[in-house]
């Protein structure tokens, strides 16, 4: 049986996702501050976390930090407040999906539903390497490199990566990249991508790469461009 790592300092809260979880098919396990989180992930290896943000001892933002060192397993941030900062900075960390408190405990499985189908259909297809002049990029660990040096990017930045260089010189739009990379069952807006996107860029641009760029086609979307491509377009 598959389990869940539900952590939130609220025991009403965890006793509902718990029943609802018992109900998809998952073993709950329950956390109530960020330290006991952190050990019954160690513990238990859940497949999946409910991860609250305000907890005592250890806040969810620092435990979901802690987990990505290791781990790519799918994390749901939850929290009482919405501020679209505190939403980026979940999922610029590493989290999966984000849902505001007060919230309904079949939309959170019904989240939970769609990261797994999304990471299930990713399993069945075989992943490479992927190398675009000085860029490779890395499936198994999650990794990228520019110029055989490695730079640490996020998990959602990578897919995102992945999937630019997977088709050099398409252009996906914001929303295609949320489906793809978020899932089509995904309830964010695109500001979403445009914040991983510029995120990715900056740490990407630390080191120079005059072969490639990541590029944005104004008014449509984002695109990783060879630059021998380039010179092709303007002949």
């Amino acid at each position: 049986m598959k389990k869940m790592l539900i952590a939130d300092d609220n025991r009403q809260i965890i006793e509902i996702l718990s029943e609802y979880a018992r109900h998809d098919g998952y073993e709950p396990i329950a956390a109530s501050d960020g330290e006991e989180a952190l050990e019954k992930f160690e513990r238990f290896q859940p497949d999946v976390l409910l991860l609250d943000v305000s907890m005592p001892k250890r806040d969810g933002f620092s435990v979901c930090r802690k987990i990505r060192e290791t781990s790519q397993v799918p994390i749901i941030m939850v929290t009482a407040r919405g501020e679209d900062f505190e939403r980026i900075m979940g999922l610029d960390i590493g989290a999966d999906d984000y849902i505001v408190k007060p919230f309904s405990p079949g939309e959170v499985m019904a989240r939970v539903r769609a990261i797994m189908r999304r990471l299930d259909r990713e399993s069945k297809q075989p992943l490479n390497v992927i190398t675009r002049g000085s860029l490779r990029v890395f499936p198994e660990t999650y990794e990228v490199s520019v110029s055989d040096q490695l730079i640490k990017v996020t998990k959602k930045e990578f897919e995102i990566l992945w999937l630019l260089a997977e088709n050099p010189s398409r252009v996906f739009t914001r929303d295609q990249l949320l489906d793809q990379v978020w899932g089509i069952d995904y309830f964010g807006d695109t500001r979403t991508v445009d914040s991983h996107v510029k995120r990715l860029r900056a740490k990407l641009d630390v080191l120079d790469h005059p072969d490639w760029s990541l590029s944005t086609v104004w008014g449509v979307g984002y695109r990783l461009q060879m630059e021998s491509e380039r010179g092709d377009e303007k002949q």
